[in-house]
């Protein structure tokens, strides 16, 4: 199944003008605004048990940060804050998958799922960094994307008695290896190693900000 995801020009170098853009749009009041900007960097998959995408490029990294601020009531979100963000991943783009597992699986695990680039050339491009998140209940709309993602292994939490209901796959990429090569199209690949379970996803950086 292939979906694409539009916008308009990926920055991988924010200026102050840039960044100035990302925190007004994470802190506007105007609910529609941030919507029709998320919908943007989500990708519809729809092939069980995968969901969809979210993609987060620096941009909108600021954006999430902002809004996540303001959303808690606190508005005092600055440059230097949004600076500090943008240095600490410099070029960096998140690609997350959601997954909803069959509500009567056995898992005890996150399943080994993988997340990989396919360039329009063939080339396979690997994550820096790849890690797999449990959901145990059930999914919580509207919850936000995570814009400061820490790795955390799948598995069973100590203690947890509910089933495995879902999980997030997050996967982060040097947006410079990208730059040029993924701006008009490329795929995401996501599947369980051995190859089961994959989606194949299409992706255009380029028309993203």
């Amino acid at each position: 199944m292939v979906a694409t995801a539009t916008l308009h020009g990926v920055e991988l170098r924010l200026d102050t003008t840039a960044i100035g853009d990302a925190v007004s749009l994470g802190q506007t009041s105007i609910a529609g605004n941030l919507t029709r900007f998320h919908q943007a960097y989500r990708v519809a998959i729809g092939k069980p048990p995968f969901d969809y995408l979210e993609i987060v490029t620096p941009f909108r990294r600021i954006a999430l940060a902002a809004e996540a601020l303001a959303r808690a009531g606190d508005r005092s979100f600055a440059q230097r804050q949004a600076l500090q963000i943008d240095s600490d991943a410099p070029g960096q783009i998140d690609v997350y998958a959601e997954l909803t597992f069959h509500p009567l699986n056995t898992f005890v695990l996150v399943p080994s799922y993988q997340i990989t680039l396919v360039l329009p050339s063939g080339e396979i491009v690997q994550p820096r960094n790849l890690s797999r998140m449990p959901r145990y209940g059930a999914r919580v709309e509207g919850s936000g994307v995570p814009h400061t993602p820490t790795p955390i292994p799948g598995g069973a939490v100590p203690g947890r008695s509910q089933p495995l209901l879902g999980a997030t796959v997050m996967a982060t990429f040097d947006g410079f290896v990208l730059a040029g090569r993924c701006d008009r199209g490329c795929d995401v690949l996501i599947n369980e190693e051995g190859g089961r379970g994959a989606a194949l996803v299409g992706i255009a950086l380029g028309k993203l900000r």
